[in-house]
């Protein structure tokens, strides 16, 4: 085991998924996902990094399979489709008590300024239309490889705006050096090899309440393994956020900037279609949230571990 490894395992058993930010090795969240949670953690040297944490394995096997298909995302990104990713390093953890595995990937701590929903929050509609210009450039990139490869490798992709580090902002320089937006969320690696798709989809289930699975898999699986493949779902996806940051006064002006740069590629989107789905979106994550934390309060009341950190209220 490396020296990261077992400063991981030594911070695991430090760590209390109800009371992160209270671990005796000093921490802050930085994000909430579905299956994840992004932490920043304070190495004994004073460096800070940022560790996007994964509790849902059950097997070496499965980590190992998690493993291959995140570096061969980044690969692919990287190196085919000229998209900058940023270096990530996964480290696993076996928890023995809870008997399972837990994935840790390790990242540079990037400045929140430099964060694209931070931006947008202050942002006015230039420096937003700049910004977004910037990100629908690069999330081209991949949708022309994958039309280029389709039935061979496409790669799924979540354009989120809270996903990119940027290093401009409005009349900034781009160094000549650093790309102008770099990628980073890289824990949900779709990937489809011959038309399959090659990440197991019950893995984003294991943080899903037991007594909602089935309805899950039936009602939600197929549209999240799929819509990311979509890139007219993803960029509404994209502008949908900006209710999440409370900028839908962006949305008009950008939706603009998206129809026009997208104008030969798919069909123009509406305002009622971000919007509707949106409500529908916020909707549906309220709710699992929480059921999630029933569940979370279940498994308390019957003395068993629950491994995943929830919010205590996600603002839409």
């Amino acid at each position: 085991m490396n020296d990261e490894s077992t400063f991981l395992q030594r911070y695991e058993k430090a760590l209390n998924p109800r009371q992160p930010e209270k671990c005796s090795i000093p921490t802050r969240v930085l994000g909430y996902g579905e299956i994840s949670t992004v932490l920043e953690i304070v190495h004994p040297d004073g460096q800070r990094y940022a560790y996007k944490r994964m509790p849902m394995f059950y097997a070496h096997q499965e980590v190992e399979q998690y493993e291959r298909l995140v570096h061969k995302w980044v690969k692919t990104c990287n190196e085919e489709i000229g998209l900058a990713v940023l270096a990530s390093n996964t480290y696993c953890i076996h928890d023995e008590h809870n008997k399972r595995f837990i994935v840790y990937i390790k990242q540079e701590s990037l400045p929140r300024e430099r964060i694209g929903n931070q931006i947008i929050k202050h942002a006015n509609e230039q420096t937003a239309s700049e910004l977004l210009l910037v990100v629908l450039k690069a999330t081209q990139k991949v949708y022309d490889f994958n039309h280029k490869n389709r039935g061979k490798i496409e790669i799924g992709f979540d354009a989120q705006i809270s996903n990119w580090a940027i290093s401009f902002v409005s009349n900034d320089k781009v160094p000549a050096n650093k790309p102008a937006v770099t990628f980073f969320d890289i824990s949900s690696p779709l990937i489809r090899l011959n038309g399959i798709e090659q990440q197991d989809s019950e893995l984003f289930l294991r943080s899903a309440p037991s007594f909602l699975v089935w309805l899950i898999r039936l009602l939600f699986v197929q549209d999240v393994m799929t819509r990311y493949y979509d890139q007219r779902k993803v960029v509404i996806d994209l502008l949908a956020n900006l209710y999440k940051e409370q900028r839908a006064d962006l949305i008009p002006t950008l939706l603009d900037t998206v129809n026009a740069f997208l104008a030969d590629t798919i069909e123009p989107i509406t305002i009622k279609e971000v919007r509707d789905y949106y409500r529908e979106d916020a909707w549906i994550w309220r709710i699992y949230l929480t059921f999630r934390k029933t569940d979370r309060f279940l498994h308390r009341l019957l003395g068993l571990y629950y491994p995943y950190i929830l919010p205590d209220k996600i603002r839409r």
